[in-house]
């Protein structure tokens, strides 16, 4: 447990399945969408590789530096899913 709240998370990347979903995650977790890191459009589902291009978009973006704070989701077939909060 973090204890963290949606004010302190500068960015969510979640498994980039489908907008669907996406929002569907940032709507649980209380998330605007600006808070909301999304390439699905550009790439279609790129299954395991999907939160490793968006995390790095984002930081050669600069939406991610030093000290922000990110989440990230994952979702697979089933039960399976995992979970990450990370402080750059």
């Amino acid at each position: 447990n973090t204890n963290l709240t949606s004010d302190d998370i500068d960015l969510l990347i979640s498994h980039q399945a489908n907008r669907r979903i996406i929002d569907a995650t940032a709507k649980r977790v209380g998330l605007d969408t600006e808070k909301v890191y999304v390439n699905v459009h550009d790439y279609g589902n790129t299954s395991a590789a999907s939160i490793p291009i968006a995390l790095a978009e984002a930081v050669e973006k600069g939406i991610l530096e030093q000290g922000k704070t990110v989440v990230l989701v994952a979702f697979g077939a089933g039960f399976t899913w995992g979970s990450a909060a990370i402080r750059l």
